[in-house]
């Protein structure tokens, strides 16, 4: 069971968003801070890794945070900012500890970062 006590680290939530236009009116995009959030993190196994097919230098783990109206908008076109590294988010679900009050997002970074 997951308790707020386990939601130790702090990540932001990033989403692509326009921020403008350029002299030929094409959208200009950067990524900016959707969220906030404390959570929870736990890797992969390299087992879970070679079974969801990922080979190379990385590094999957899951997040759990407190569900909210904002963090149900999560998509794996967005990404999350940790400790210093992107990750790439790969799916978002929620938890077994019941509906609507924890998220999983899996999200993989470059081992290298």
């Amino acid at each position: 069971m997951i308790k707020a006590g386990n939601l130790d680290r702090r990540i932001t939530i990033e989403r692509e968003t326009e921020t403008g236009r350029n002299e030929v009116n094409e959208p200009i995009y950067a990524w900016t801070a959707l969220a906030t959030v404390w959570a929870r993190r736990r890797d992969a196994s390299d087992g879970e890794r070679e079974a969801a097919g990922q080979v190379g230098s990385t590094l999957m783990s899951r997040f759990v945070i407190r569900s909210t109206s904002t963090s149900r908008t999560v998509t794996p076109v967005d990404r999350i900012n940790y400790s210093g590294g992107t990750w790439n988010i790969l799916g978002v679900k929620e938890t077994e500890e019941g509906r609507l009050r924890f998220l999983e997002i899996t999200a993989i970074r470059d081992a290298d970062q």
